[in-house]
């Protein structure tokens, strides 16, 4: 008979600061092998160890053989395995996916008693087989007089990631959702990341990785374009408490993504939780009139696998904070000022609901989302911050819908399938005659036309339709072994009208075909190896783009500039594990990314269109060692170094006047550097440490053209910065199930130049200057049964120092907030 040996323990994990406590899961449905018949007819017995990956319904996805018995035990455990249920793992209140090993062991039925007297018989008996066995109770069990010890561990979702041969580091959010800092601010708290903005919530925003930045950079919503997702605005701005996690890959790209990023891809998760019910809220309210609230809730009819999640979001700030600037006093002097932001105001509303069925034999999952998003953003000043604009105002309305389907097919091939349209209407008005001073004050006997950008009026309104798709397949060659294909193609057409046009005889610049065909391709070979210490993942990629698209000329002409690209690209990333808690990771890649429309056709507005913009392409290799919380008598340690290089050609640079702009290539850049992370969190998780610090050496490496510049520094871009925080927090307080927790963030941003440093004398150089910004944040958390209560007082930029961000732009000085949130 076989006889399974379930979970025994309750062992507990840490995870950074603060981290719940994680339980393993129980098993439920327990599922008899069948003894193999050679085996039984040999009177053999066997002890298989499996090793069973949990996901986060308590379903096995996978179970790799640990310990072999051969003689068929190993094939016959492993396949009753996988249609075990479980409970799932759980950190703290939230599901979580596992890995645990699981002991099934084969003994052979008992021997019947001798007859009394023998009986004739023709033939000998074939061996009696066992009747099957009651699902066994979720608690040790013995082999013989000997207890079976078996190793038992939680491990949720993201450590199995960072265990992984993939570059990603990835940033688990429960505790910042319940703080007032946004997306942005926490993505900066992360090392080898920069996050630099135009100045308050809703503004424009620049995210660098390892010296990479911009478009660079892919972002997506569970593995969805952000912009096609519902969320136009930039990462930054995306409402915190709507997402689970953020994943981030460092210069190797799974080829599941279908992305072509130059620098990495930031994968917002959202979809982790389907179970049950639930339901949250948050409310925050603070400084510079700023108010964000986001809803979200979903339900799971387990006996049908109907499933409905809907979120809504509401954003606005007035961003009326104090900026130091040069304006003409009342006897046109020009002197140093301290005036309010009176035209920086952002509003952003967005709701989304999605349906369907999980967990069903003819689907995993099969899920339609809809979603619609409005924002808008007031112009305060050009780009420099030198001329101020009183009536200039750029927004998008987007909406859409995705399809999404997960099943496995066959024993050995699952399949992932994501479809999905989004319509944009992108609106830039600019037709104020008045010309404004820093005071708000408008003059309009100074301006003889209307248009505070460029001195012409603007009216424009731009309508993209984009369309996409990916496939990910995955073939289980071996339990140690598989390939994976992924097809990613993306269609953008666009339309604009200049509805202030100069001259009506003229053919609108904007009406002229802007269309765009992009696939991404990848084969990907996985393979676990020397007892799951090695583990290695190589890629061959696939980049093919085709523009359709007219350039208008003088009179009503049009010239056609019609182009087809392509390119191949390679990677492999190798992880080996020395220890349980120590091991390796390399990786490398020759990455392509192909340019944005956004980048190609320009915004209608103050990006200007580059037709001829070429692919950028780079040399991406990353080198690291991990220490994965390992846990002592004095408390848990974390500690993660990564050394990178990035050697790429024709990159693309934003490059414009201090009024508009254009994508342009540099013809090479180089980067160095390294990142790294340490934390410890105390015994009893009362206190909690944790810093980051980066280096990276980003320079020109072109000797002709605009940018032959040899040996600069990449301009306007941070090269040295660290992070450091530290967590106080006590339970129990005033009620069994409460916590109180204190925190404390600090920022070090090393000075550096917005222009090429080897130009002109230190004295006239731009020079962003050196920050030191701290933050300090009071929490207070009720668990109850089923309602979860927490309430956050925060201060950021606790000093009120001057703070800049990139080309210059005074952010805001000490900021107030409270925040507020519900789970159930």
């Amino acid at each position: 008979m076989a006889q399974g040996v379930p979970s025994s323990g309750d062992t507990t994990r840490s995870e950074g600061a603060g981290a719940a406590t994680v339980h393993p899961p129980e098993l439920l449905a327990f599922v008899d092998a069948d003894y193999p018949p050679e085996a039984l007819a040999a009177r053999r017995e066997g002890r298989v160890v499996l090793r069973l990956t949990l996901d986060t319904e308590g379903l096995v996805i996978d179970a790799d053989v640990t310990e072999h018995a051969g003689h068929g035990f190993d094939e016959a455990a492993r396949s009753a395995a996988l249609r075990f249920r479980f409970s799932p793992a759980r950190r703290g209140d939230k599901a979580v996916a596992a890995r645990i090993l699981y002991t099934y062991e084969f003994r052979l039925p008992p021997s019947p008693a001798p007859p009394a007297s023998p009986a004739p018989t023709s033939a000998p008996s074939a061996p009696e087989r066992a009747p099957d066995l009651p699902s066994p109770a979720p608690q040790p069990s013995t082999s013989g007089d000997k207890p079976v010890e078996v190793n038992v561990k939680g491990i949720s979702e993201a450590n199995r990631m960072r265990q992984s041969a993939q570059a990603v580091k990835v940033i688990e959010l429960e505790q910042a959702q319940r703080e007032s800092a946004d997306l942005g601010e926490v993505l900066a708290r992360s090392g080898g990341i920069s996050v630099r903005r135009g100045g308050g919530l809703g503004s424009g925003t620049r995210l660098s990785l390892n010296g990479l930045t911009d478009d660079q950079i892919r972002f997506l919503v569970d593995g969805v374009p952000l912009e096609l997702a519902g969320y136009p605005f930039g990462v930054a701005n995306v409402p915190l408490n709507l997402v689970e996690r953020v994943e981030i890959y460092r210069g190797v790209v799974p080829i599941r993504f279908g992305a072509d990023a130059l620098g990495g891809v930031v994968n917002l998760r959202t979809d982790t939780e389907v179970r049950g019910t639930h339901g949250a809220a948050s409310y925050q309210v603070g400084s510079f009139g700023t108010h964000r609230l986001t809803l979200a809730a979903h339900t799971l009819d387990e006996p049908t696998g109907s499933f409905t999640r809907a979120t809504a979001f509401h954003d606005y700030a007035k961003n009326d904070y104090p900026i130091d600037v040069d304006a003409a006093d009342a006897r046109s002097r020009v002197v140093r000022a301290r005036v309010d932001r009176f035209h920086d105001a952002y509003r952003a509303t967005g709701a989304s609901v999605e349906t369907g069925f999980v967990n069903r034999p003819w689907a995993k999952r099969l899920l339609l989302r809809a979603f619609v998003t409005d924002y808008t953003k007031e112009l305060q000043h050009n780009v420099v911050m030198t001329v101020p604009y009183g009536e200039v105002e750029y927004g998008e309305l987007t909406s859409g819908a995705t399809l999404r389907y997960e099943n496995v097919l066959a024993k050995k091939l699952s399949v992932s399938l994501i479809g999905g349209y989004t319509q944009s209407r992108i609106t830039f008005r600019d037709v104020s005659l008045c010309v404004y001073s820093w005071f708000g004050q408008c003059l309009p006997e100074l301006r003889t036309s209307p248009g505070e950008v460029e001195s012409k009026p603007h009216d424009i309104l731009l309508t993209q339709h984009s369309g996409f798709g990916r496939l990910n397949a995955n073939w289980q060659l071996h339990p140690r072994h598989s390939i994976r294909l992924s097809l990613s193609p993306t269609y953008v057409t666009r339309k604009g009208d200049e509805r202030r046009e100069a001259d009506p005889n003229e053919r609108d610049p904007l009406a002229a075909q802007r269309d765009l065909f992009t696939l991404v391709s990848g084969v990907e070979y996985q393979a676990d190896l020397l007892g799951d210490r090695l583990e290695n993942i190589a890629f061959v990629k696939d980049y093919l783009q085709i523009a359709r698209t007219e350039e208008p000329q003088p009179g009503r002409f049009v010239r056609r500039h019609d182009r087809d690209l392509h390119r191949l690209g390679v990677g492999d990333a190798l992880r080996y594990r020395f220890r349980p808690w120590l091991y390796g990771k390399a990786s490398y890649e020759l990455a392509t990314r192909l340019p944005r429309p956004e980048e190609i056709f320009g915004n209608g507005a103050l990006i200007v269109a580059n037709l001829e913009l070429k692919p950028e392409t780079s040399h991406n290799v990353n080198v690291g060692a991990i220490i994965d919380g390992t846990e002592t008598r004095y408390g848990a340690f974390r500690f993660d170094v990564n050394g990178f290089v990035r050697v790429t050609d024709q990159l693309i640079n934003l490059r414009g006047s201090d009024r508009t702009a254009m994508y342009e290539n540099v013809s090479s850049a180089r980067s160095i550097g390294a990142e790294t992370t340490a934390g410890w969190t105390s015994p009893g998780e009362y206190l909690a440490l944790d810093g980051n610090f980066t280096y990276q050496d980003f320079r020109n490496t072109s000797r002709e053209g605009t940018f032959g510049n040899e040996g600069d520094r990449i301009t306007n871009r941070p090269y040295l910065f660290a992070n450091g925080s530290a967590r106080l927090q006590f339970r129990r307080v005033a009620a069994s199930n409460d916590e109180i927790a204190l925190v404390w963030n600090t920022r070090y941003v090393h000075e550096f130049y917005r222009g090429w440093e080897s130009l002109g004398s230190r004295d006239s150089k731009q020079i962003v200057p050196s920050q030191l910004l701290h933050s300090l944040a009071l929490t207070y958390l009720v668990r109850g049964n089923p309602l979860i209560l927490s309430f956050t007082g925060e201060v950021q930029n606790l000093t009120n120092e001057p703070a800049y961000d990139f080309i210059g732009v005074q952010r805001p000085g000490r900021a107030f907030y409270f925040k507020s949130t519900a789970e159930f």
